[in-house]
């Protein structure tokens, strides 16, 4: 088989192409920067360019069996730039997808389209609620997307929690640089909220299941999240015991700091957004049943496995000086703490 993936020098787009590549499949990858070092891709080609731009997405996807569409914005872009790259960059995969009769596109969504449910674990069924710029460009994608069914293109959606390994940071490297330093770690609330997370291998393993199972399986929209998962404070505390400070997971009075974090975002002094401030506040978790049943999903990776994976390769790229200066413009790098990173001095 020939799949074309997009976003593909991002962290999940690389890990697709590594795995793919690997298991005997050629691939193209497309991104508006270079393909990232790493292990050799032989069997893999790479080009540069937009997604929106169809003469690139022609050449992507000329003789491809499958599209694995990885290319994404992230929260902390402006909402004009997340709507062009996550509406916008998907309408035209997926015309250019069914111009090159290409008959299966893998979608990856975000457990994000459910805004912020009380309905927990969350399943594939609940209805789109969106609460912010991100969410809402992620949910009207996905809709557009899943009309392309109709078109008669095989399109299996996946709707991932946030997922972490190596390559990894964002707003984890502030925990990582945080707990190297040996500081303590600021929670809101006393930490008991149960968030769940998943690995990147458990992310790719669904994403090439869906490249082979049958039509009837793969045509229809899965969570995938991890199995095991603990409280924020257990998985965060795991990460300052494996720095080897003696370091402690500290509770902060949840209203007050919530309101404070707030106002530093709106002012652009804190990376933390709106949307994650609430996530950190309430349990928040999805239900896997109808992957595990249909595709035989079982992911291999508990939250603290991820965490610390994520951590040990970070440190492994002494990464602690770019954490605080960095923009922060893809997941592969630490966002900029703005305000947070003078607030380390008092943990």
């Amino acid at each position: 088989m020939v799949i074309a993936v997009t976003g593909a020098a991002g962290m999940l787009g690389a890990t697709v192409v590594q795995r793919l590549t690997g298991a005997g499949f050629a691939v193209t990858g497309v991104d508006l920067r270079a393909a990232p070092d790493g292990p050799d891709t032989s069997g893999y080609r790479h080009l540069v360019g937009d997604i929106r731009d169809p003469a690139v997405l022609r050449a992507a996807f000329d003789d491809a069996d499958a599209v694995v569409h990885c290319a994404a914005a992230l929260p902390s872009y402006p909402p004009e730039q997340i709507r062009a790259i996550v509406v916008d960059g998907s309408r035209a995969v997926l015309d250019a997808a069914r111009a090159a009769r290409v008959p299966r596109l893998v979608y990856i969504s975000s457990t994000a389209v459910y805004g912020l449910p009380t309905q927990v674990p969350t399943p594939e069924q609940h209805p789109y609620a969106p609460v912010d710029a991100y969410s809402t460009a992620k949910a009207d994608a996905e809709r557009l997307a899943v009309g392309y069914r109709e078109h008669g293109l095989i399109l299996p959606v996946l709707r991932p929690k946030t997922f972490l390994g190596p390559g990894r940071m964002g707003l984890f490297a502030m925990l990582f640089q945080w707990a190297h330093e040996g500081r303590n770690f600021p929670v809101l609330g006393d930490g008991s909220v149960r968030i769940q997370m998943l690995h990147v291998a458990d992310l790719v393993d669904a994403v090439e299941t869906v490249l082979r199972v049958p039509a009837e399986a793969a045509n229809d929209t899965y969570n995938i999240a991890a199995a095991t998962f603990g409280t924020l404070r257990e998985d965060f505390q795991a990460v300052l015991d494996a720095a080897g400070h003696g370091k402690r997971v500290i509770g902060l009075p949840a209203r007050p700091a919530r309101a404070a974090l707030a106002l530093l975002e709106r002012s652009g002094l804190s990376p933390v957004y709106g949307r994650l401030l609430h996530k950190l506040t309430a349990d928040s978790y999805v239900d896997i049943d109808r992957a595990r049943h249909r595709l035989g999903f079982h992911p291999r990776h508990s939250n603290r496995d991820a965490v610390l994976e994520t951590f040990r390769w970070w440190r492994g790229q002494q990464a602690t000086t770019a954490a605080t200066t960095a923009s922060g413009p893809t997941s592969r790098d630490p966002w900029r703490q703005g305000v947070l990173a003078a607030a380390r001095v008092f943990f």
